[in-house]
Order: structure tokens, then sequence, then C-alpha cells
């Protein structure tokens, strides 16, 4: 999903509606508790702002530390709780897990309330729990959850809930896929990829050299071939920035004779807080590089992105993160990294 200019431009049109879609959603939300009501916003390539500083002139983000793993959510997962007749072992429930934790594309989790501590947690070896729950995520970048993704979780969950002895009590599959598609159109707006193409000017760039000046602004390769990151701040988060090449030029046997033309910088919005600042960095990174490159920010048709259109987008992410802000969804939150991915 990439962000077009004409895309971003035409949010201002959408906010309207996403505003009112929002108000009606909330009210719901809020009278029936958090119960869920995504798609995805395609974003277009656009350029970075330039900037009299570089990443390699700001002091280096301090490394928090990791968020505990995110627990089932009522605002994005259908929850259906598993009654137990008597407390149960983690090496018991985990010896009956279903080998595969995925109905169809959506991932779904079982969780254990522990019997000392009184929290949810995902089920382990070593605790023991008196009540379990499952839930499975109702929207992705995927779609929504259908009709036969929700019956696959549905049958999984109850061989697993006979297994263990518990009772296992599912929602309504119609009413279930109507709240998957409501909340898969309210935050479909919200949805926002953002990536720049750079292009070489003269002679094409080795994968050696790309590599070299990608690592003067904190760019590591990734475990994907041809895949630069800048990691986040936080452990364990997904990464600020990722820098793209042609994956066979970087699997070429000599990395010193493959070359590329150009590659691609992108900012996946609802992975990172927005405190992080990572659209500035994406700015000053994308900058950097096209100068160190001898580079060219163009659009999808080849042509050069004039500038003056990025304080509008920046304008518009902030209002973005906003509307996330307002829908308990906030940019890097564990339940925005699951639904926007």
């Amino acid at each position: 999903m990439k962000l077009t200019l004409g895309t971003a431009l035409a949010l201002l049109g959408v906010c309207v509606l996403v505003a009112l879609a929002a108000h009606g959603w909330w009210t719901t939300r809020r009278a029936r508790g958090r119960r869920p009501p995504v798609s995805v916003l395609p974003p277009e390539r656009v350029e970075p702002a330039l900037a009299d500083e570089s990443p390699a002139d700001l002091p280096p983000p301090a490394r928090t530390a990791p968020r505990r793993q995110a627990r089932l959510d009522a605002l994005i997962d259908a929850i259906v709780p598993l009654a137990l007749e008597a407390p149960i072992t983690g090496e018991h429930a985990l010896q009956h897990m279903p080998p595969s934790r995925r109905a169809g594309s959506k991932p779904f989790y079982i969780e254990g309330l522990d019997a000392e501590t009184g929290e949810w947690e995902a089920v382990a070896a070593g605790r023991r729990y008196g009540e379990l729950q499952a839930g499975v995520q109702m929207a992705s970048r995927s779609g929504p959850l259908n009709e036969i993704e929700y019956s696959e979780f549905v049958q999984k969950l109850q061989t697993f809930a006979e297994a263990v002895g518990a009772r296992a009590d599912a929602p309504d599959m119609l009413e279930v896929v109507a709240r998957a598609r409501e909340l898969d159109q309210l935050t479909s707006p919200l949805d926002a990829q953002l990536t720049v193409t750079l292009r070489a000017n003269g002679v094409a760039w080795s994968v050696g050299f790309l590599h070299q000046i990608a690592a003067r602004q904190g760019l590591v390769p990734g475990a994907v071939p041809g895949r630069l990151v800048l990691p986040s701040p936080e452990e364990g988060a997904p990464p600020m920035l990722v820098l793209s090449m042609d994956p066979q030029a970087a699997l070429a046997e000599q990395p010193q004779d493959a070359v590329v033309r150009e590659c691609t910088l992108t900012l996946d919005v609802p992975q990172t807080p927005a405190e992080a600042e990572p659209f500035p960095a994406w700015h000053l990174v994308g900058k950097k590089l096209c100068d160190d490159l001898d580079a060219t920010v163009v659009d999808d048709q080849g042509q050069p992105v004039a500038l003056h259109a990025f304080d509008h987008i920046g304008r518009e992410l902030d209002s973005l993160y906003r509307k996330l802000d307002a829908l308990d969804l906030s940019a890097g939150s564990p339940a925005a990294r699951r639904l926007f991915s």
C-alpha cells in the first residue's frame, strides 16, 4: 500500500466521512463496551522534505524496554471465553494447542488467567490457569474476517476445548463477521505506508556501495534479502524505516558486481509511535540518501516530485495520528501493529 500525492490530497475529503463514521462507531462502542467495529489506505510515493540536518547530526534515540506481549483486545478481536471445571497447568494446555494458530489469513490467540498473579497472559509451562480465553483477529491488511475463517477458528477452538475440559461459548458468526466488516471499513482510511523512490541520476550503484551509504544513516541489513532497516528505539518493535532494493541483486553471488538504479524508502505509519518522530526521520534519511547517492525522488510515473506537497502531507499525518488516538488505535500500540499488518 503506497500513499500517492493524489490520495494524500483526497484525505481532506475523506476526513469528514471518517469523522462521521467514527462518531457513530464510538457511540455504539461506548454503549456496548469494547466491542469492535480495517482495510487499507493505499499510500503513494512522496519525497522527503529537504532539511539542513541529517540523522547523523541528531542524538541517537535511547532504546526503551520491550512492551509486554499484546493481549487479546475486544477492539480488534472476537473473544471466546473458555470455562474450566478446574484449574489446569500450562503444560496440559500447551500439549493440546492447535498446531497452527491461524484461521485463514487471521491469527488467533489463546490466553490463560494466571492463578497466582490474576493476570491474563500467553499460556506458558510452569503456570496454572483458572480460566482460558481465545480470540481471533477480526481484520488486517488482508481484509475483514470472513465466514470461512471464523468457522475454521471455532472448529479449532472446540477441538482444543474438548481436549482440556473447557466449554467454549462462541459468539454468533453473522454478528462477528458484521463487526469485522465494520472495523475494516472504519479503519481503512487510517492506514498509510509512505514510500519514496530514489532513482540514480547517473551511474548505477553497486549493492555494496548502497549498503555503505545506508549504514551512515543507521540502516542495517534486515531479515529479508534486499531490505535494510532503521531499527526502532523500542526493543523488539518493528523497524522505523525500510530501504528496499532489487532482491535478485542482493542475492547475487558476486555482490560487488550487482548494481541497482533505484531503491525505495518506506515508513509504515501505524507501526511506530508518533512521539518517535518517524515522519521527520523519513524526511531526513531520504534527503541524505538522495545527496549521497546522487539520486532523485520520483513518482509512480517516473516524474520528479515537487517539494511543496510535503508540508501538506505532514499535516494530514498529524490528523491521521489524532484519529487513531481517538479510536484507541494509536500508532505503535499493540492493537494498531496487529491490525495494520
